[in-house]
């Protein structure tokens, strides 16, 4: 059993890694809160990260943050719950109006290997914590 939670871990953490690396080529984050935000600091993923609920913005106002930035690729990384995932339907939608290509893989794959154990952007920094003390890792 600790041989796939060590796989899940490795395949995590190698897509944090990658997300980092996007971060750092200056491609914009979307995310639900500022505790998410908070979160992928903690997870070593930092540059222009957009919060969709922070301070009264609506999801209009994270649309015009990123069309103002003159990005060309976002990556969208709401939350796993149904929530999360109607506001990606309507981000997608409307990114792809002002050309902007909205990036789901991050999403999809931490979503297929979290599954129902992590509902929210801002559980993954405590689930990996987790998963360490399982397999004995530090």
């Amino acid at each position: 059993m600790s041989t796939r939670l060590l796989e899940k871990k490795e395949k995590i953490m190698k897509l944090l890694e990658e997300l980092a690396l996007e971060a750092a080529r200056g491609v914009p984050i979307i995310v639900e809160g500022t505790k998410d935000i908070e979160a992928l600091g903690l997870l070593s993923i930092e540059g222009r990260i957009i919060s969709v609920k922070t301070g009264g913005k609506s999801l209009l106002d994270a649309i015009s943050e990123v069309e103002d930035s003159e990005a060309r690729e976002v990556v969208l990384l709401m939350d796993f719950d149904r929530k999360g995932r109607e506001m990606t339907k309507k981000l997608v939608s409307w990114l792809e109006k002002i050309h902007v290509k909205p990036n789901l893989d991050f999403w999809r794959k931490l979503q297929g290997l979290v599954g129902r154990e992590v509902k929210d952007v801002e559980g993954l920094a405590s689930y990996l914590r987790t998963l360490r003390k399982k397999i004995g890792d530090s």
